[in-house]
């Protein structure tokens, strides 16, 4: 405004700047658009940098007009194509051009590179997200094996959800990962207040994490008012819990009383619930009596909108966890689990690691290996932009981004069925992996349409390659959306109704029970063994613990001390 409407001080600045670049012009916004030409305006030696292709920021305001319609504005401007690729080699960028070439707003390049033709593009469609997640950490233990780095893979995402049932694969195959850009699916402050209401539920004893929930979402309990309960706690020799109960008899807590036992009310209703609800229902049944899912739908932004997605998905662990281990079906086996893979997410401290992040994150970045996962209608593009013809457009661009960060070997990966949010779907594959030349690219297990075509109505009856089945990677039979893992310690003896059959009949959990023996088919461990991993080396056992049909053994390596999963170590371990 103020260069619009003072010529003085517009004419100031013109002559001050005699030369303005601008970098990255294709994410400029409207405003910075109306900046860059008066600031310009005097001397008219202008040069912006951009590459229209990898405008992603539409979300943001970002304006991809203001790059194509550059030379209309300055029509004496010269335009330079660099169309000359120095990261990737030939076939990645072949794919790259044949995917983006698909979009109308853009002004037409095409790549190229001295680097060689290098490996065709690699896709692969599995059964599920738990095969997908399988399959991606046997690949990155196999390129270990053949002498890379894990810090040489980036595993790329749509949305930050997809990231849970990567890590609970990561975690059980002892491959060291960073999340960049955002957070680990259990370090997430929704996730953690969710745990800490199961894990109240199951044990009330538990003071810390009720002490995190108690006022989550806001009931008018403070902090004033708890350090009074956890005085009279210490001098009763009780519990909070047990305080909280009997608050009407404190006098010190006359004003809170009302409050206090109103809230253990709830947990003790809950409580009355989970004895008759399906572990899955009695989930649900926790997210709408303590209001805390409608505490982040009246905040109505963004950041809640995430929040609530996140919540939504810790329900997929529920279910997987259901699936892989049907006779601790309990809520005290389900904690115990989490507790289980927070043990096995004490990674070294060093950038010796995968890393994991949004395709957004990843944008001018670049990797060896790069791995774009969920290559699904739906997913990616994303339900909102499939009718969208502008949306539509950007959601290629960010494909043609992701595809691009990939130096020497990309793959990309897709599931039949998908569960996210706690909900499975069946979901076509990607518009852009059929948007990729057949010379650039080798499609494993990809499925076979009825009568010549690959529509929704064949979808369903598709019959699939003998190479199928992602999910018996290393042993393990695990489907469902499974990334466990977290810090809570389960404690009481808390039993749910079963959904299952009767011959499945659900047995009590409690953290003092037997734990049960391994399942036939684990390679048999003892103490002091010697073993031999892919990607490893050579180690001694330090400790075998049988988990439910499953084992933790805790190996040092001549790398450092791994903690493994029997079952997903699978063919990569062997005992010598």
């Amino acid at each position: 405004t103020l260069l619009q409407k003072e010529p003085k001080v517009l004419d100031y600045y013109q002559k001050k700047f005699r030369y303005v670049l601008v970098d990255e012009y294709q994410d400029t916004n409207h405003l910075q658009y109306l900046l860059t030409g008066l600031l310009a305006g005097g001397h008219r030696n202008l040069c912006v940098v951009g590459d229209d292709d990898q405008s992603i920021y539409r979300f943001r305001g970002a304006n991809i007009e203001n790059i194509l319609n550059f030379e209309k504005q300055y029509k004496d401007a010269r335009v330079i194509r660099l169309e000359q690729n120095y990261r990737s080699t030939q076939h990645i960028l072949d794919a790259a051009n044949a995917v983006i070439k698909n979009n109308e707003g853009r002004k037409g390049k095409t790549l190229w590179t001295d680097n060689g033709s290098g490996d065709v593009v690699t896709v692969k469609t599995n059964f599920n997200e738990g095969d997908e997640a399988n399959f991606v950490a046997g690949d990155i233990l196999m390129g270990v094996n053949r002498g890379r780095n894990f810090r040489d893979t980036a595993i790329l995402y749509r949305m930050n959800a997809q990231s849970n049932a990567l890590e609970y694969a990561l975690k059980r195959n002892a491959i060291p990962y960073k999340v960049v850009g955002g957070m680990k699916f259990f370090d997430r402050a929704e996730v953690k207040d969710m745990l800490a209401y199961l894990c109240v539920l199951n044990n009330p004893m538990d003071d810390l994490r009720l002490r995190r929930i108690i006022n989550t979402p806001a009931r008018g309990i403070g902090a004033t008012t708890m350090d009074k309960v956890a005085e009279l706690a210490a001098e009763q020799g009780a519990s909070l819990y047990e305080v909280i109960r009997n608050a009407d008899l404190f006098p010190t807590l006359k004003t809170a009383a009302g409050k206090l036992t109103k809230f253990a009310d709830l947990i003790d209703g809950l409580r009355r619930a989970g004895g008759t609800l399906a572990l899955p229902e009695f989930y649900d049944e926790v997210l709408n009596q303590t209001g805390y899912v409608r505490a982040l739908e009246e905040k109505k932004d963004m950041e809640s909108r995430g929040r609530i997605e996140n919540v939504q998905e810790l329900k997929s662990n529920i279910l997987g966890f259901l699936e892989q281990d049907p006779e601790d079906a309990t809520l005290s086996g389900f904690l115990n689990e989490i507790a289980l893979y927070t043990d096995l997410d004490s990674v070294e401290a060093d950038d010796n690691c995968v890393t994991m992040m949004t395709i957004h994150s990843a944008k001018g970045l670049e990797f060896p290996v790069v791995y774009v996962v969920g290559m699904e209608e739906g997913i990616f593009p994303g339900t909102a932009s499939m009718y969208d013809e502008e949306e539509l457009e950007e959601e290629r661009r960010l494909c043609y981004v992701a595809m691009t960060r990939a130096r020497e070997k990309l793959v990309m990966t897709n599931a039949r069925q998908r569960m996210l949010y706690g909900r499975t779907s069946a979901n076509k594959s990607s518009r852009f992996l059929d948007e990729i030349p057949a010379e650039d690219m080798r499609w494993e297990s990809k499925p076979e349409p009825k009568f010549g075509t690959y529509d929704e109505d064949s979808f369903g009856g598709s019959r699939w390659g003998d190479d199928f089945g992602g999910g018996s990677f290393g042993g393990s039979s695990y489907s469902g959306s499974s990334g466990r893992s977290g810090g809570y310690v389960s404690g009481g003896v808390h039993t749910y109704k079963s959904t299952k059959p009767a011959a499945q009949t659900l047995r009590t959990s409690s953290r003092g029970s037997t734990p049960a023996t391994p399942s036939v088919g684990l390679i048999q461990l003892s103490q002091g063994d010697q073993v031999e991993h892919t990607a490893f080396g050579k180690g001694t056992v330090v400790s075998v613990k049988p988990m439910g049909g499953d084992a933790l053994a805790e190996v040092a390596f001549e790398t450092g001390t791994k903690k493994l999963m029997l079952k997903a170590a699978g063919k990569h371990l062997k005992k010598l």
